[in-house]
């Protein structure tokens, strides 16, 4: 394989979160019985009408600005000729030569980051050639000789990006899928998830001898259902075609599937090309115009995306690594920002969520959006850790009770009598007391024996039922035993 540079594009298909179809009032959902959400429109009835669904659109156009595209001013739907079963009107409204947005890039890899196979990943910019909207197709279902067709997603708004062939290993390819799942997600444009089929991928991969020669021979993927197997998948064909090469073997450009249980590609069907598809403009529909004006409003709403949310996360004291772990889920992130609006220290802030949160939800089976603490609950019960008006081992059963109970933090610190002593005359009694029943390991202190201090820390907590201040008694015992 050394001999040899892979070339690698992807085509990404995302459902837009609307409430209705694409092109009709049917309802874009998940889960209902096969074949209720249909309609004359979405089933391809004579003398129907379509109508384009204008959320659709504008979240299709706000991909294009997240992605750094061009947007189009005049554009069009166009008829996309095929003959399955998973379409019923014998084509697909798609778009052809006049798509909403083309010519955007997306940045993967840079300092400190690693690709899935844990190797570094320099930073690099991979281009978009075009982002595109069209109507998404019937589910078939094959079992035991026989196939059912569910059309309830026919007809949902179905983005498609093609990016430009800018890939040259598994690890960019599954960076650059990472990096355009959160734009999407955070962009409010689709939740992508690809257990319901919201995000799917299909792979375009070649080889040459070199950087500076031609392409070879393109060979498609699909039915790849995670980023996990596009990057296996990738890994494979590139050993595959490396192999028929070596061989004197002459690659066909085709369509191959992907069998991720036996780790290996079979062959699909040979590709189509464009002009198999027969494209004209769709006669039902009139074309899209844009004004600057309205450009300029959509780029005037833009949400932040997670690269900027994470160097702001990491201006404010976060790690790298915090800020990475915040930022992976779009839910999170706002959960953290809504908190950290009633914190003083947002570090801490992100610990807490790290360590305890994100373990108690594990432990519950649930995620972030469906805590029984809320986020200015959370930012009460950190506050009260960082003040030392309780320990952080109280803290942590502080959120236990609070997950159970759904009862505030300070209720629950008063109600277990929780609260810490942090006036220093106090611990400085409980200190004398300690002081005065050690005295063995009081003179090993000032023998010079550092390890003892704990002891002595220790014997205080147990003094004082583990109210005391920990910070304020290492100080006042340094300052008596010295």
């Amino acid at each position: 394989m050394g001999k040899y540079e892979a070339v690698i594009g992807l085509e990404v298909h995302v459902q837009v979160r609307t409430a209705s179809k694409m092109f009709c009032s049917c309802a874009n959902t998940f889960g209902a019985e096969p074949n209720t959400k249909v309609c004359p429109v979405c089933m391809g009835y004579p003398g129907v009408l379509p109508v384009p669904n204008k959320e659709a659109i504008r979240k299709t156009v706000i991909a294009g600005l997240l992605t750094g595209c061009e947007i189009a001013r005049f554009s069009k739907f166009d008829r996309k000729s095929y003959f399955y079963p998973d379409m019923p009107k014998n084509y697909q409204i798609s778009q052809y030569d006049l798509p909403f947005c083309a010519n955007g890039r997306i940045k993967v890899g840079g300092e400190n980051v690693k690709g899935f196979s844990g190797e570094p990943l320099p930073e690099k910019y991979i281009g978009i050639t075009r982002i595109h909207l069209e109507e998404d197709v019937a589910k078939l279902n094959h079992q035991h000789g026989a196939s059912g067709v569910d059309y309830n997603r026919a007809g949902v708004p179905l983005m498609e990006t093609v990016s430009e062939p800018d890939m040259r290993t598994p690890d960019e390819a599954y960076a650059y899928l990472t990096a355009l799942k959160e734009i999407m997600q955070y962009g409010g444009i689709s939740d992508c998830d690809m257990e319901k089929g919201q995000m799917r991928c299909d792979v375009n991969v070649s080889l040459r001898k070199g950087p500076n020669e031609p392409f070879g021979t393109k060979i498609e993927l699909k039915n790849l259902n995670s980023f996990r197997a596009v990057h296996r998948a990738l890994e494979y064909e590139i050993w595959r075609q490396a192999q028929e090469l070596d061989a004197g073997r002459t690659l066909q450009q085709e369509t191959r599937g992907w069998n991720d249980d036996a780790g290996e590609s079979y062959l699909m069907r040979t590709k189509e090309q464009a002009h198999d598809y027969r494209y004209f403009p769709d006669p039902d529909l009139m074309p899209v115009t844009f004004t600057d004006e309205e450009i300029e409003e959509f780029k005037s709403n833009l949400p932040e995306l997670p690269a900027a949310m994470r160097a702001r996360l990491v201006e404010s004291g976060l790690t790298e690594y915090d800020a990475s772990v915040i930022t992976a889920d779009r839910h999170l992130a706002k959960w953290f920002d809504a908190a950290a609006k009633c914190v003083k220290n947002p570090k801490i802030l992100a610990n807490w969520i790290i360590s305890e949160l994100l373990r108690e939800l594990s432990a519950a089976s649930l995620d972030i959006t469906q805590s029984p603490v809320t986020p200015e609950g959370f930012a009460e019960l950190v506050n009260a850790v960082d003040s030392g008006a309780i320990s952080g081992k109280s803290g942590k059963d502080v959120l236990a009770e609070m997950f159970v109970s759904g009862k505030s933090a300070n209720d629950i610190i008063k109600e277990k009598g929780l609260a810490q002593v942090s006036d220093a005359g106090a611990v400085e009694g409980f200190v004398d007391q300690a002081i005065a029943a050690n005295p063995a390991q009081v003179e090993q202190f000032k023998a010079g024996n550092p390890k003892v201090l704990q002891f002595l820390v220790g014997q205080v907590m147990k003094f004082s039922k583990g109210k005391a201040n920990p910070k304020l008694v290492s100080e006042i015992l340094m300052k008596k035993l010295q």
